[in-house]
């Protein structure tokens, strides 16, 4: 019987034990070690606007369509700008035809013997010549911008991409500037982790990362940069340009969340991104991680 007292009671002290020792376990990997639940996959979107304006007569793109640099996604009607261009081209011939006319006056007025032709006369000529080949590049100038604009009706990719929330449509007008459609970057795809302020000390340039998907694909990477500030929504700018501070009371201190920018090395096959999408952070910050290799369930 005490035997079984003994035994009843060490059950218990290593029970106790093993759930002290768990407790700082989680603790410790909790507070302490790198790692983060507020992940988010972030890629460029590159917003496509075009240059010049004019009636949409073609999209040869679907949503979501995974597009080539260079491929046609979106044509604006040329026939304004052809007319423009056939227009530059005839000021052009008019100005040629000028500027070798005004150089034939000049030329015969300078070979015309001085008491024919009076210094003052031959000047003008020639200042008539200047004026005739300016007004021939300008119209050379005007002839380029209207075949610039021509090209530009034809909207193309500029990067290898997937098209994002297409709205734009055949009769649709699109005005210079004003963005059409988005193109979202295949090959920018990073992840940004939000770390408590806390754990800044043992995250570090070029760390490996790993990524944790809410699917449950895992991707590798490594810390490519660490944000250097964040907005203070407690001392916003005054009208007067000083700080408005806001009076607080609060007994507890929440700690502040840097974004830290991890690049993607690897991506299993056959898995897509997706911007926006949420995920798991945990960094290796060099430290012997034996003892916690179980808690990875955490998270």
């Amino acid at each position: 019987m005490i035997l079984k007292n003994i035994f009843s009671v060490l059950a218990t002290l290593i029970v106790v034990v093993a759930a002290l020792v768990i407790g700082r376990l989680l603790w410790v990997h909790y507070m302490n070690d790198p790692w983060t639940r507020d992940g988010r996959v972030r890629a460029n979107v590159i917003n496509i606007a075009p240059d010049v304006s004019g009636i949409v007569v073609d999209v040869p793109v679907k949503d979501n369509q995974l597009v080539k640099k260079g491929d046609l996604i979106l044509q604006i009607d040329p026939e304004h700008y052809k007319i423009a261009v056939d227009q530059a081209e005839a000021l052009v011939a008019s100005r040629k035809a000028t500027l070798n006319m005004r150089l034939q006056n000049a030329k015969r007025r300078a070979d015309i013997d001085s008491l024919v032709v009076s210094k003052e006369s031959r000047e003008d000529a020639s200042s008539v010549a200047a004026a005739a080949e300016a007004d021939y590049k300008q119209a050379l100038a005007q002839l380029e911008a209207a075949k610039l604009n021509l090209k530009r009706t034809r909207i193309i990719a500029p990067v290898d991409g997937y098209i994002t929330n297409l709205s734009v449509f055949k009769g649709d007008y699109a005005a210079a500037g004003s963005p059409k459609l988005a193109v979202i970057d295949k090959n920018s795809f990073w992840v940004y982790g939000y770390f408590e302020e806390t754990k800044l000390p043992h995250v570090k340039v070029g760390a490996p990362a790993e990524m944790r998907m809410m699917s449950g694909v895992v991707l590798k990477g490594h810390v490519e940069s660490i944000s250097r500030g964040i907005y203070d929504r407690d001392n916003p700018q005054s009208r007067e340009l000083t700080a408005d501070v806001n009076p607080t009371f609060n007994w507890v201190r929440l700690a502040q969340r840097v974004p830290v920018r991890i690049a993607i090395d690897e991506v299993p096959e056959g898995i897509e991104l997706s911007a926006g999408t949420t995920c798991t952070v945990v960094l290796d910050d060099g430290r012997d991680r034996s003892d916690r290799d179980w808690l990875s369930f955490a998270h």
